[in-house]
């Protein structure tokens, strides 16, 4: 006997969604019968990404511009509930990374790395709150955090801070969102092949020696995690981080010691 799609009938924002994890965030949110708005801040790669996954164009809808914009923030749950009606889960994906040393790592830097890993998600996730709790049928909010606000990283000292607090964020809002039946959790990301990283000629070899599980993630590991962490099997989940990582933590080698 055939059994509906985890995710049919419900609609899902997904911001950083251009490629990478993101991508296969949402083509797999769409292939299990959700709704979603596809993000990403280069508008060309979001309209390419979204007719990859849904060519008919009915069940994606690329979104795209600066999920760090509040104006823009707002559009993209407009959007949502204008276009399919509802919003059932968000995923706050969108990030950056600027390498640099900590003693002379410029100001604009600094905030800019701010801006879009913490800005961005903290004020998706109360705008996409705010909706929610109008709508009262609860919901999913989740962060992609990252293994470096686990373990110090070289030159990363402000990316790792960033991705930290976004996992202490998921569980401040624990507090304050668990009223109104919104479940909010982080994904952490080890080494991952994306495009990004595969234009490093030493990038998989190196993180399959470093990872004890023989290779780095897939961007499909970590689209599988965070799809459990916002399907209603994880529903009674919140506050909580799942780091991916083939169990690099545990010894949490570094590629530049080697």
């Amino acid at each position: 006997m055939a059994t509906d799609p985890i995710f049919k009938g419900q609609v899902a924002i997904v911001t950083g969604a251009g490629q990478g994890i993101g991508y296969e965030m949402v083509r797999q949110l769409v292939q299990q019968g959700a709704s979603v708005i596809l993000n990403d801040v280069d508008a060309q790669l979001a309209q390419q990404a979204a007719a990859a996954i849904d060519p008919a164009g009915a069940a994606c809808v690329p979104a795209g511009g600066d999920a760090a914009d509040l104006p823009f923030i707002r559009q993209m749950v407009k959007t949502a509930a204008e276009r399919f009606g509802r919003l059932d889960i968000v995923i706050g994906n969108a990030g950056i990374t600027l390498f640099g040393d900590f003693l002379t790592y410029p100001e604009a830097d600094f905030y800019r790395v701010l801006q879009v890993n913490l800005g961005s998600n903290f004020f998706l996730a109360q705008e996409a709150a705010r909706y929610m709790q109008q709508q009262g049928q609860g919901g999913s909010i989740l962060f992609t955090s990252s293994v470096t606000g686990h373990q110090a990283h070289k030159q990363l000292a402000v990316y790792g801070m960033t991705k930290a607090a976004l996992e202490m964020l998921a569980k401040s809002l624990v507090v304050e969102l668990s009223p109104f039946g919104i479940n909010v959790n982080a994904v952490a990301p080890g080494a991952t092949l994306t495009e990004r990283t595969e234009t490093d000629p030493d990038y998989a070899k190196t993180w399959s020696r470093l990872t004890p599980m023989g290779r780095p993630a897939t961007a499909a590991d970590i689209a599988h995690a965070a799809l459990f962490l916002v399907s209603p099997q994880a529903r009674h989940i919140t506050g909580q981080s799942l780091v991916v990582d083939g169990g690099w933590t545990s010894v949490s080698p570094s590629p530049y010691d080697v």
